[in-house]
């Protein structure tokens, strides 16, 4: 439980260090992204969460 914790709160730092450093890039990606269709935006999350595990995967061993 103590890495899925850390593994959040390192997730949201990272998140906010891309908002303070570049805000209006991260502008214009919400507006990209919303102007996608919601199927784009599902394959993408879908992408991203397989990535992610196999990362994991990969890394944990």
């Amino acid at each position: 439980m103590t890495d899925l914790l850390t593994a959040l709160a390192l997730m949201i730092a990272l998140e906010g260090m891309l908002y303070a450093l570049f805000p209006g890039g991260m502008q214009a990606m919400m507006r990209v992204a919303a102007a996608q269709p919601p199927v784009t935006l599902r394959l993408a999350g879908l992408l991203a969460a397989t990535v992610g595990v196999l990362m994991t995967w990969w890394i944990r061993g």
